[in-house]
């Protein structure tokens, strides 16, 4: 996949959008730590995505709670991305007193201006963390050069999410729908679109020319705007050729808690892990442990489980991720485990999603619904 303009081209990617969707899931972590499909975190795809399109300078600016983050990534050695120039960037917020932390994409570009005009590559990818994907950035890039474009944004058709309907506002999230003509020009950009229907859905991936963008940031910035798309592209669309690009292939966003359980059961369905993985290898963080050891007696149905798991009980229709620990007797069925938790003898967990050393107590029930699945947050016991 990797195309001869990769390397005129460097990534941005924004670990906190949309944060404040997923509360519980977010507490120590930030949107791309969030943990998805037994083994991986949400940032590996769109990192992979572009590694694998040949992109080796990709920098994440962070807001906060970054630190799992890092712990995660490390130097950027599985992504191959430890190098002298470029390679992986973590920029932490800006702790001198006049720089409050970044509320839109435009203050947090503004924060690395001068990094940014240090940079060789001729084009920058932005993009968010939410969106479980294995995108062709290669074959973005060229459509964006072939069109002449100054900004070429991704999106997809799909009727627009209900957690997306329904955001809030008040904490300053915002999504975009486009409207667009036959030769693929973004003509409207719509925010916090209400309507029904198959709509344009953003994905809020953009390809621009760095020099173009540090001009446009640089602008917006003294004049107090705040969010790149809406404060930008939007008010100059009839002065910057904007065009749009379909993403077709598999995609999933995480816009609260229910999305995030669904879109992992949906891993347990052969065609779409087929349909996410099969593209390009998706990269993550190596822990050595033993293959999962099922006991036995144990009995397991439908399961997508990572390396490290011990299995004595019944498991059904569930995502387990690394050191998983299901004790004699214990039930559990329709569930997201996170690392290493532990569900003791006769425990019977349903509908449940349970962060990182949770513990279930022995011949407890724990249940949820396939619509509100229980929350157990981190290092709790139940």
């Amino acid at each position: 996949m990797i195309n001869s303009n990769a390397d005129s081209a460097m990534g941005i990617l924004f670990p906190n959008s949309y944060d404040s969707l997923v509360p519980e899931l977010v507490t120590e972590r930030l949107m791309a730590s969030i943990p998805f499909a037994s083994r991986y975190r949400l940032v590996d795809f769109m990192l992979s995505s572009m590694v694998n399109c040949g992109i080796d300078n990709i920098s994440l600016i962070v807001k906060r709670n970054y630190h799992s983050l890092m712990d995660h990534l490390g130097s950027g050695r599985e992504w191959d991305l430890t190098r002298k120039k470029g390679g992986l960037n973590i920029i932490p917020p800006f702790a001198q007193k006049n720089i409050s932390i970044y509320n839109g994409r435009v203050e947090a570009i503004a924060s690395i201006l001068d990094y940014l005009k240090r940079q060789k590559e001729k084009y920058v990818i932005m993009a968010d963390t939410n969106i479980v994907v294995n995108f062709n950035f290669s074959e973005l890039l060229q459509k964006h050069i072939d069109s002449g474009a100054d900004v070429t944004i991704a999106y997809t058709r799909e009727e627009i999410p209900k957690a997306l309907r329904d955001i809030d506002m008040t904490k300053k999230d915002l999504y975009y729908t486009l409207d667009i003509d036959d030769s693929g020009k973004v003509e409207k950009i719509i925010v916090n679109d209400k309507d029904t229907g198959v709509k344009n859905v953003s994905m809020n991936i953009y390809v621009i020319e760095r020099n173009l963008l540090i001009d446009q940031i640089a602008e917006a910035y003294v004049n107090g705007r705040i969010y790149f798309e809406r404060d930008i592209i939007s008010p100059q669309l009839d002065k910057l050729k904007v065009m749009a690009y379909e993403h077709k292939g598999y995609f999933a966003r995480i816009l609260d808690t229910n999305t995030y359980f669904a879109e992992n059961m949906k891993m347990l369905k052969e065609e779409n892990v087929e349909a996410l993985f099969s593209p390009s290898p998706v990269y993550t963080k190596i822990r050595d442990d033993n293959p999962t050891r099922y006991a036995a007696g144990s009995h397991a149905k439908n399961v997508m489980a990572a390396d490290g798991c011990v299995i004595e009980g019944e498991v059904e229709n569930s995502i387990l991720f690394r050191g998983v620990k299901v004790g004699k007797g214990a039930k559990v069925r329709n569930c997201v485990l996170m690392q290493d938790t532990v569900i003791e003898t006769g425990a019977t967990v349903e509908y449940a999603i349970t962060d990182k050393n949770v513990k279930v107590s022995a011949y407890k029930e724990l249940k949820g619904t396939e619509s509100f699945p229980v929350f157990v947050e981190k290092r709790k016991t139940v």
